[in-house]
C-alpha cells in the first residue's frame, strides 16, 4: 500500500541519519519540518520534506490523507508495561488513600501476589481477549509499540501461560509487541522464608522452558527493597544470558537497592523506575549503554518520590519515559498522559517529552533501528493529531486524546 500525506502543519523528530537516542542537551533541540509531506510504501517510510519540494510522481498517489493544521508523529514506544493481568485492584488503591504503604499491602498478600492469585484463576483465552482489548485501547492513544512482561504467574505453569498469552498478541496484533520473562517479580506465598529456593524454581525450571518455548526476548528482576537482593538478580541474570535473554531492571522504586548498579554491570538494555537515584548511580549511567526509564504512572498513582529526571538530563543522560500499565500500580496505558507528567511532574520541556517516549523508548526495547523516529526505511508508524496549535499542546492539554488518525506498518488503523 502506498499513502502520501501532505500540507503537514509539522513532521516531528526527522532524521536524515538514524541515532540510536537522544541524550542529555540533545533533547532539547527537536528536529521538525514545518508545512511538511510523507510517503508511506510497503510498510515503511519511503521519503519526506517540504510542501516547497514534492516529486511530481507522489502528487498522483491514489490513497491521500490532508493533514492541514495537524502534526505528524511517529509513534510512542511503550517500553514497560504488566498489561496481560486479571482484574483490576482497586480496593488496594482504597487502601492506599487510608494510608497503607505499597510493602504493607503486599506482606499482606496484596500487590503482585494478588494479581498472581487472579492468574491463576482465570483462563488463558480470557487474559488473551482482555489483554487484546488493552492493546487496542493503548492504540487510540498513539502508542505503536510495546513492550509486555509477565511476572503475575509466580510459578512454572502460570508464567509460561501470560507468556504464551504475549506470543499470541504478537502474532495478531498491528502492534511491534516484545515479550519479557519476570519470575522474579515477588516471591510467591509457596517459598513464603525460603526465597532462594524460588530464586532457584526460577533459574532451573522456568528459564529453560521460557527459552525453550521462545517466549520471551528479554529478562528482567525486581532488584528491589523487600524484594529481590543484588545476589539474587545476579543469579538470575547470568542464568538468562545464558539462554540469550538479555537483561530488563525494574531498580530503585523503594530505596537504593543497587539495581542500577547491577543493570549496568549486565550491559542491561533499561534499568526502571529510578526513584531513588543518587550521583553515584548517575555516574554509573554515564559509563553505560543502559538507558534510564522513568515510570511517572507509578509514582504518580503510589504518591513517591519523583525520580530525578531533570539532574539525569543536566547531567547528560538520555531518558526514556514508559507507562507501566498495570492494575495496582499504574492503571493506564495513555503514553499521551506520560508525556504530558514528563513536562508537569518532572520540568521536561514538550521536546525531551517527545525523545522520552520515541526514540529512546524504541532503544530501550531494542528497536531504535525501525521504530521512534521519522526517518527513511523505518516502519511506518505514525499519528496523526486533530487540529492543535504545536508541539507544546501535547503536555499542556493532558486530558484529552490529541490522536485522530492512527498509521501502524504504513496502514491506517483509525
Amino acid at each position: 500500500m502506498e499513502l502520501f500525506i501532505h500540507h503537514i502543519k509539522e513532521l516531528v523528530l526527522t532524521e536524515t541519519k538514524a541515532k540510536t537516542f537522544y541524550a542529555g542537551k540533545e533533547m532539547a533541540i527537536l528536529p521538525t519540518i514545518k508545512n511538511a509531506w510523507i510517503y508511506i510504501e510497503n510498510e515503511l517510510i519511503s521519503d519526506f520534506g517540504s510542501m516547497q519540494n514534492i516529486p511530481e510522481s507522489f502528487k498522483s498517489t491514489a490513497n491521500q490523507i490532508d493533514a492541514s493544521e495537524r502534526l505528524v508523529f511517529p509513534s510512542y514506544c511503550d517500553s514497560h508495561t504488566h498489561l496481560v493481568y486479571a482484574g483490576s485492584r482497586e480496593i488496594e488503591y482504597i487502601d492506599k488513600i487510608k494510608g497503607l504503604s505499597y510493602e504493607e499491602i503486599a506482606k499482606r498478600g496484596g500487590g503482585i501476589l494478588n494479581s498472581a492469585k487472579r492468574i491463576a484463576e482465570t483462563s488463558e483465552e480470557k487474559l488473551f481477549e482482555d489483554a487484546n482489548e488493552r492493546l487496542k485501547e493503548i492504540i487510540r492513544y498513539g502508542t505503536g509499540a510495546v513492550e509486555i512482561k509477565s511476572g503475575y504467574g509466580l510459578n512454572p505453569e502460570n508464567e509460561l501461560k501470560m507468556l504464551r498469552v504475549i506470543k499470541r498478541l504478537k502474532e495478531i496484533s498491528t502492534l511491534t509487541i516484545k515479550a519479557t520473562f519476570l519470575g522474579a517479580h515477588a516471591v510467591p506465598q509457596a517459598f513464603k522464608g525460603n526465597q532462594s529456593g524460588y530464586v532457584d524454581q526460577v533459574i532451573n525450571e522456568m528459564i529453560p522452558q521460557v527459552a525453550g518455548e521462545d517466549l520471551a526476548d528479554f529478562i528482567d528482576v525486581f532488584c528491589d527493597t523487600g524484594f529481590f537482593t543484588e545476589e539474587d538478580t545476579d543469579r538470575i541474570l547470568n542464568a538468562g544470558i545464558k539462554y540469550g535473554l538479555r537483561p530488563k531492571i525494574h531498580a530503585n522504586e523503594l530505596g537504593n537497592s543497587g539495581g542500577i548498579q547491577v543493570g549496568v554491570k549486565y550491559n542491561a538494555l533499561s534499568v526502571d523506575h529510578l526513584e531513588y537515584t543518587s550521583d553515584e548511580e548517575i555516574r554509573v549511567l554515564k559509563s553505560s549503554e543502559t538507558m534510564p526509564t522513568i515510570l511517572p504512572g507509578a509514582a504518580f498513582f503510589l504518591n513517591m518520590p519523583y525520580a530525578p529526571a531533570r539532574k539525569m538530563i543536566d547531567a547528560g543522560l538520555p531518558i526514556a519515559l514508559a507507562s507501566d500499565f498495570n492494575p495496582g500500580s499504574s492503571p493506564s496505558g495513555n503514553m499521551q498522559l506520560i508525556q504530558a507528567m514528563g513536562s508537569i511532574l518532572y520540568k521536561m520541556t514538550p521536546e525531551e517529552g517527545i525523545f522520552a517516549t520515541t526514540i529512546n523508548t524504541a532503544y530501550a526495547m531494542g528497536i531504535e533501528e525501525t521504530h521512534g523516529s521519522i526517518c527513511k526505511g523505518k516502519q511506518a508508524n505514525l499519528f496523526i493529531t486533530k487540529p492543535i496549535p504545536g508541539i507544546e499542546y501535547m503536555p499542556y492539554s493532558y486530558g484529552d486524546n490529541k490522536v485522530e488518525t492512527v498509521i501502524l506498518k504504513g496502514k491506517i488503523i483509525r
